[in-house]
């Protein structure tokens, strides 16, 4: 079993052992606590956002929800346990760094952020469905080939990081040409297959009897997959808004 999620690598279920059905893990526990986590992080937002256009600064929100986004993230993947505790946290500092970015973004393109949200939630539920309706099978292949291609795309992301550092761009990560739109494309469709490979992640390991404290780490997956989807349809539309001026 994999997830290209690299929060749920293979064994994540299984190397947590099976508990009593009384205290193992649920699917509609995982429902509850990753609602509970994206309601967190819609309220951090939402500060940060209101004080973006009150005029107030919000750089220091935006770095403290940015790194201690990262530190949060590497604390729950290597420590599980903590997730109860780690990823509601991980939510708010997500929720800063997010508020930050989508009220910058909102001011440059009006109605932007209201697209996005609506589109990552319209997929969101939309793959559920497919999902839930087997309509989209999840293959070995399948597995291998999404996680294959989230790792590319980290590893292209890590190193357009490196190259900045000496001000060198890749041109189709943020220019609105074809080969930009196209990229971006595939990489939505690939945050978006991510979520496919989660819903299976959680259910099997809910089928496994992973302990009740897996829920909020499943919570913590989905959350990760719904941040990176959410900030790719918006550098998608940021592209497409740029190529019609």
């Amino acid at each position: 079993m994999r997830s290209g999620n690299p929060t749920l690598t293979a064994d994540t279920f299984t190397l947590e052992g099976r508990v009593a059905r009384d205290d193992a893990m649920t699917i509609q526990g995982t429902v509850n606590k990753t609602a509970f986590t994206l309601l967190v992080l819609t309220a951090a937002a939402a500060f940060v956002w209101s004080r973006a256009f009150a005029g107030l600064p919000v750089g220091g929100y935006m770095g403290l929800g940015a790194l201690g986004g990262f530190v949060v993230a590497l604390v729950t993947v290597f420590k599980k346990t903590a997730a109860p505790y780690t990823t509601p946290l991980y939510g708010a500092l997500e929720g800063l760094f997010l508020g930050g970015i989508s009220a910058g973004l909102e001011a440059r393109y009006p109605g932007i952020v209201l697209n996005a949200v609506f589109l990552t939630l319209a997929t969101l539920f939309g793959l559920l469905a497919a999902y839930k309706s087997r309509m989209i099978p999840v293959t070995q292949n399948l597995r291998l080939g999404i996680a294959a291609a989230t790792g590319g795309i980290m590893l292209l992301y890590l190193a357009q990081m490196v190259m900045g550092f000496f001000g060198v761009r890749m041109p189709f990560l943020h220019e609105s040409g074809p080969i930009g739109i196209a990229f971006s494309l595939f990489v939505v469709g690939i945050a978006a297959f991510n979520l496919v490979l989660d819903f299976d992640f959680i259910e099997q390991g809910a089928d496994r009897g992973a302990p009740a404290y897996m829920e909020w780490y499943g919570a913590f997956g989905l959350t990760v997959t719904l941040v990176w989807l959410y900030l790719e349809i918006l550098r998608l539309l940021v592209k497409l808004q740029d190529r019609r001026r």
